[in-house]
């Protein structure tokens, strides 16, 4: 079902898979990245094991409130309102909340700063908000260089240009597992043609202020967590997956073998999906 959650003067479309009655699993996407990203096979796998699963638009992103590229109105602590808002909208209590990249950043935030409104924790490819960890390992050279100089954008009224240019930037962040290029293509058409400004999406995200972060340190976090993270992530490296299942009290890691900084691909999803299953069967912690 297609709804939208409305927060001050931000619209926010929100698709929900599954039945209501069975435990919400809210799936947090990584910078400029809409809610396709969380692929529809996947999702169906998990409304299939008896979770209600919701995705959402992030701003900037798919058929939510977009701003001029370049010129942000908001900052990454209104994207952690945005998911407290979307759980409102629905009427939900509480969630399975389940963040990959960024989206994990958020999905932090939420259980540091609003414990009873997370049941679970499930964080993927992304690195802890908040202390000192050590001397973690740095991105790959061949990502350090494309951050450094970012190549020309697109002709953002050219389809077939800024497909490319969305798989290209997939590219450069996929692991040692087989990268399915019909299967992006197809994907990266979808989220085009699904998005009110590309500029908007793949600019204003990466420039974002951090805004006010939640109080508190990683100790904090209460949910009973499970840390997913990929062996050959070149943005991560799998140390900050390490490092983050330490600092969480009682976080279990999961490798994901051969995947890098990406979406989980097709090929590891039997695995992705029993662990989320699994982790979010079992009782959870009241605040």
């Amino acid at each position: 079902m297609e709804t939208t959650v409305r927060t001050g003067d931000v619209e926010l479309a929100v698709e929900t898979i599954g039945d209501p009655r069975d435990p919400a699993l809210l799936l947090l996407c990584g910078a400029a990245s809409s809610r396709d990203w969380w692929d529809d096979e996947l999702c169906a796998r998990f409304a299939a094991s008896g979770r209600y699963v919701v995705r959402y638009d992030q701003r900037d992103t798919g058929r939510s409130t977009s701003w001029p590229a370049g010129e942000p109105g908001y900052t990454g602590a209104d994207l952690t309102a945005d998911a407290l808002a979307v759980l409102d909208g629905l009427g939900i209590d509480a969630a399975h909340v389940v963040g990959i990249s960024s989206g994990g950043g958020v999905a932090q935030d939420l259980a540091i700063g609003h414990p009873a409104r997370v049941r679970t924790l499930t964080l993927l490819s992304t690195t802890a908000v908040a202390g000192d960890h050590g001397d973690l390992p740095g991105m790959s050279d061949a990502v350090a260089a494309a951050f450094a100089e970012p190549g020309p954008d697109p002709d953002w009224g050219d389809r077939a240009a800024v497909i490319e240019h969305v798989v290209a930037g997939e590219r450069l962040f996929t692991g040692d597992v087989p990268l399915d290029e019909e299967r992006l293509h197809a994907l990266a058409g979808r989220v085009v043609d699904r998005t009110t400004d590309m500029a908007a999406t793949m600019t204003n995200h990466w420039i974002l202020e951090r805004g006010e972060a939640a109080p508190g340190g990683m100790d904090a976090i209460v949910a009973p967590t499970l840390v997913l993270h990929g062996t050959a992530d070149p943005l991560f490296p799998y140390a900050h997956g390490e490092a983050l299942a330490r600092a969480i009290p009682g976080a279990r890691l999961v490798p994901l073998p051969g995947v890098g900084h990406q979406m989980p691909p097709e090929p590891v999803w039997d695995l992705l999906v029993a662990a989320v299953v699994e982790h979010t069967s079992g009782p959870v912690r009241v605040p």
